[in-house]
Order: structure tokens, then sequence, then C-alpha cells
């Protein structure tokens, strides 16, 4: 799960990881009071001293390169996110992920965008180059990469567009999907095992949030737990173990409103524990 699930101060979650039996981590903030690509190299070092000695390891090193509007230009992807790249690499070669995930770029045009894979080609083809790059420079270092889809004006919002453009990156292996399952549903696609199996060829890490929906299929309305979610959670999910798609599940938590008179104690350990006993009825 997210470092920050288990609890903002970064030494008492990676604590309840290791208490619950976890193994492994997705590092993204609040991490000595930074973000996993800010660290210094010296903070980098003490969190990493810090999850290995309770037994622990990271899985995923969750940057937020490339969280940009494309409106924004080429010069200011490559002064924001690409000249990133070689400091996320400095802290990999330190932290040692399997992951280091960059994120799918929005567009403030994406209620008027039928098709963003038409949308790249025509007006932003530097984009595909900069992912090409930050892809190429993070595989020569020796890690493998994923981009994931993002639940508000994302590039990324139906299985066309994300097909078509893993199509047209051309990286090969060295780049896959996380699929958030819940951050697509917020952009209009309900989760789905026909979903599952159209993006099945590009997903490597598989997120799960909770979700419900106010009739069935429709759209998220209000928070809850995985078990309690609108969608498939133990269907999509046994789906994935058994496909060995995702070796590790990462767990978040879930967007949407409030609902009157929901409990929403301890839903962290309540997803946590409803995974386990999916992985081990698979197993």
């Amino acid at each position: 799960m997210l470092n920050s699930m288990a609890h903002r101060d970064f030494e008492t979650a990676l604590d309840r990881h290791a208490d619950w039996g976890l193994k492994h981590l997705d590092l993204k903030g609040g991490i000595l009071g930074e973000d996993v690509v800010s660290l210094s190299s010296e903070q980098a070092t003490q969190a990493k001293d810090m999850i290995e000695s309770r037994g622990l390891s990271v899985y995923c090193m969750s940057t937020t390169l490339f969280d940009e509007f494309v409106e924004v230009g080429e010069d200011a992807f490559v002064v924001n996110h690409l000249d990133l790249v070689d400091r996320a690499i400095e802290n990999a070669n330190i932290l040692q992920p399997h992951f280091v995930r960059l994120l799918a770029a929005k567009t403030r045009r994406r209620s008027e965008i039928v098709d963003s894979v038409s949308y790249l080609e025509k007006e932003l083809g530097w984009l595909l180059g900069l992912y090409r790059e930050a892809i190429e420079k993070i595989s020569d270092a020796g890690f493998r990469v994923t981009i994931e889809n993002e639940c508000h004006d994302c590039l990324f919002a139906n299985t066309g567009e994300i097909r078509g453009f893993f199509d047209r990156l051309d990286c090969g292996e060295k780049v896959s999907l996380t699929w958030d399952v819940q951050n697509l549903w917020q952009m209009g696609i309900f989760p789905t095992l026909a979903v599952y199996e159209d993006l099945k060829p590009w997903i490597s890490y598989y997120h799960v949030k909770g979700g419900m929906a106010e009739s069935t299929g429709g759209s998220l309305k209000w928070r809850s737990s995985l078990e309690d979610a609108s969608w498939p959670v133990e269907q999509i999910t046994r789906r994935v173990i058994e496909d060995g798609v995702s070796p590790v599940i990462c767990l978040n938590g879930s967007h949407g409103e409030r609902k009157a008179d929901y409990d929403y104690e301890n839903v962290t350990e309540r997803d946590l524990m409803y995974m386990k006993r999916i992985w081990e009825g698979c197993s």
C-alpha cells in the first residue's frame, strides 16, 4: 500500500506495515517531510535504512513526474518533469525499487476530446518523445517503468486510449501500465472483467480502491471499503492473481463523498484483511 495510508508519520507507517505482515512499500510522499524525488541522497539513505531494518523493501517509487496539463507545452514539461528524471534515478539507485512510476499526463480539453491518441498525434508529437526519453533513462539505470492512469482530465479515459498510447510509445518491456481501477472508473469506465481483459497485456501493477455508486454500473459517488465496493473487486482481483499479472497489489484510499451513516472506522485495516482473504483463497 502507499506508505502514507498506514500513517502520516513515516516511521510510524513503517512500523504498521511490519506489524501487518506486509513486505513491500509503495513509496510516494510524506517521507521525512519530502516526496520520493525531492529527497536528498542523505534522506533517501536514511529512509532506506529505516525500511530495511523492518524487513521491508520498496516495490514502487511513485513519482508524480508527467502529472501536468499538456497545454503548458513542451518546454514546461522538460523543466518540470524530464529534467527531474536524473534526480529520481539517483534516489532509485539508493532505494532500489522494482518499479519507478510516471503518471499519465492531463489535458484541459478532456471534455471536448473524443480520442486523446489522435490529439497526441496531431498536436502533441513531442509528448511521446519526452516519455520515451524518460523511460530510456530509467531503463538504462536498471529499473522498470510503470505509467499510472489518473482520475481527473487524464489522457487515459478508456481502454482504447490506453492501448493506443502504449502502442505508439513503442518501448516494449521497458514500460507497463499501473491500472488504478477506481481512477479509470472516475474517468468514465466502470470496472469489469472485460475492462481488465482489454488492458491485461499492458498491466504489471494493480491498484485497488473501494467506492460505491448510486446505481448498478453507475459513476462513483461515495468512498467505501473494498468489501462494500460497487465494482466486482473479488472477481477481478482473483483473475489478476490467477493470471500472475501483478505479483504485488497496491491498496489505495477510496475517493468519493462521505456517505451518511457509513462506518469509516479502520477502513485501511479492513481492506487489507479483505485482500488477504482473496489472496489466500487463490493459493
